[in-house]
């Protein structure tokens, strides 16, 4: 992926990438794992699981998270930090 595919808000302080690295980066530093809800029909809603698995997530790996992601055309919407120190959230959004 082209790391000039991130893009930065200043203003709400989040960013969103396309870049593979950056999104398994940017969830590794926080022990997030590759995960989707299984839906019937679409393949499932790709998450970022944090800590213990949730019961209605399914555990996948990074390149089984990554077909899905550029399947459907995503794009990473995340956030570093807060005011109050490390970041979790993130959304995955249409490019």
């Amino acid at each position: 992926m082209d790391a000039t595919k991130t893009r930065r808000t200043t203003m709400t302080e989040s960013a969103t990438t396309t870049d593979h690295d950056t999104i398994r980066k940017w969830a590794e530093q926080r022990d997030g794992h590759p995960a989707k809800v299984d839906v019937s029909g679409d393949g499932g809603i790709l998450r970022i699981d944090f800590g213990e698995p949730e019961d209605a997530l399914k555990a996948i790996s990074w390149d089984e998270f990554f077909e899905i992601f550029e399947d459907r055309k995503l794009a990473f919407l995340y956030q570093d930090r807060t005011s109050g120190g490390e970041s979790r959230f993130n959304k995955f959004i249409s490019r």
